[in-house]
């Protein structure tokens, strides 16, 4: 900071000067300019009112007395010069006649005789003293030239260079108290930025996986500071959606591992015990009435149990190892509307926004998403309910397909929110709970989304989200 005050002191010094300068220069040729105008005029009233003829040889005559009067009228010097460039005629008071006369340099004349406008400053340096020497023709009446008119102009500078002086002394005054004005302005902001930064410092070295991170709240700080700020807090919170996907992957994997033992362990001895039961029921005597209802009864309740085992089996075998997707491209509120068909209830109301959305999905895997929405939603009602009601919506969101599964059941309470979707968590008193943990999965196979919205008594809305694949 401190660096590019001083060069933007330089420069605007720099340009001042040069301002100056230039402004020094434009005054000069104006005056210079403006002063021979008004000679030129004196002179040209002067022709018009002598008696003598308007010839070269007549000019020492005709202002042999007008040419102090012209000089003293506007403080200049003049000298006539014929058209060859040798002196006629000067108001200069020291000129002796016995002297060589000077003349004009024969390349003035021919610069002089070139121009335009038939005007002509040389420019020289004298004992440090600058000079403009301007020359023009003196015409008669019929514009024919009849001599060249040399006004000498001393550049008078001292003024400019007081000026000047006087600028840059304020200028280095006023510099001088905004350098030091900037660096205490620096200490300051130096400190406060350092603070803010020890602070950002020592957060990240406290932050870890294991734990949970607090995030940096700072009320005041320079934009820099707050887009730090601002990029260390979204890494705590991604750390945390980081370290909660993790125990989450850590927790099915278990479960996972569990699933597959227990159906090892519970399937194998489900086909003796079913063959053994069967068996056995052929075979006994049929004479005794009502031994045969006890072992009727018998059978059908073991039956009853071991298909119990088994669906039990099934269920952590299918969380445990999920199918590989066999898609197709499908009409989904075709197929989302066939899968209610199982539903015999008579409160289901099924509805889509249009005639068909087309996207690429396993079916197999759609259906079971449906199926197992739409069973909790009957299970969340109480036989007790009056005015029963599940409603499935199919409908198109941007590039996304929409199902809606909406309930006027009992609710989620917000203790178990959070827990909806985790394996064996559930509310009612049958079931292994790994039904929404297993649609889950499939969505987010697809790289969708399952969300909710519950209000106890009220009841509660699941909204899936697949992106349409064509």
């Amino acid at each position: 900071m401190i660096f590019l005050t001083l060069i933007a002191s330089f420069l605007i010094a720099a340009v001042s000067i040069y301002q100056f300068k230039k402004e020094a220069k434009e005054y000069h040729q104006d005056r210079l300019e403006r002063k021979e105008n008004a000679i030129q005029e004196h002179i040209d009233y002067v022709l018009q009112n002598t008696t003598y003829p308007l010839t070269t040889k007549n000019i020492p005559l005709i202002f042999k007395e007008k040419i102090y009067e012209i000089s003293d009228v506007h403080s200049m010097e003049l000298n006539f010069y014929d058209l060859n460039g040798k002196l006629l005629l000067s108001s200069k008071a020291s000129f002796k006649q016995d002297k060589e006369k000077p003349t004009i340099k024969s390349t003035t004349l021919k610069i002089l005789q070139s121009t335009l406008e038939k005007r002509y400053v040389d420019f020289q340096t004298i004992d440090t003293i600058k000079l403009r020497k301007s020359y023009s023709y003196i015409k008669d009446n019929k514009f024919k030239p009849l001599a060249i008119l040399n006004l000498p102009y001393e550049e008078d500078t001292d003024f400019y260079e007081s000026e000047l002086r006087n600028f840059l002394i304020r200028f280095g005054q006023v510099y001088f108290f905004m350098f030091l004005f900037a660096i205490i302005l620096s200490y300051f902001l130096s400190s406060y930025i350092t603070k803010s930064l020890k602070l950002i410092s020592d957060k990240i070295e406290e932050t870890n996986l294991n734990q949970v991170n607090k995030k940096i709240v700072l009320e005041e700080g320079s934009q820099e500071i707050n887009l730090l700020v601002q990029a260390y807090n979204s890494m705590v919170d991604k750390l945390e959606e980081s370290a909660t996907k993790l125990a989450q992957s850590e927790r099915e994997q278990a479960w996972r591992e569990m699933a597959k033992q227990v159906a090892h362990e519970i399937k194998n001895p489900l086909t003796p015990m079913r063959l053994t039961v069967q068996s056995f029921q052929m075979r006994f005597n049929e004479n005794d009435p009502d031994i045969k209802k006890k072992l009727n009864d018998y059978s059908k309740t073991l039956i009853q149990q071991i298909d119990t085992m088994s669906s039990v089996a099934s269920a952590f075998s299918n969380f445990a190892s999920m199918p590989a997707q066999q898609n197709e491209t499908l009409n989904v509120v075709k197929i989302v509307e066939l899968s209610l068909d199982i539903f015999n209830e008579d409160y289901i109301h099924f509805s889509s926004s249009e005639e068909q959305i087309i996207a690429r999905l396993d079916r197999t895997q759609l259906i079971r998403v449906i199926t197992n929405l739409v069973k909790n939603a009957i299970q969340s009602m109480s036989e007790s309910l009056e005015n029963k009601q599940v409603d499935v919506v199919v409908y198109k969101k941007n590039d996304n397909v929409i199902i809606k599964v909406k309930d006027n059941g009992k609710g989620i309470s917000e203790e178990n929110k959070a827990r909806i979707f985790e394996p064996k968590f559930t509310t009612k008193s049958s079931g292994m709970g790994l039904g929404l943990a297993i649609i889950k999965n499939i969505i987010e196979n697809y790289n969708g989304t399952i969300t909710f919205e519950s209000e106890e008594n009220v009841g509660t809305e699941f909204f899936v989200s697949f992106p349409i694949t064509q």
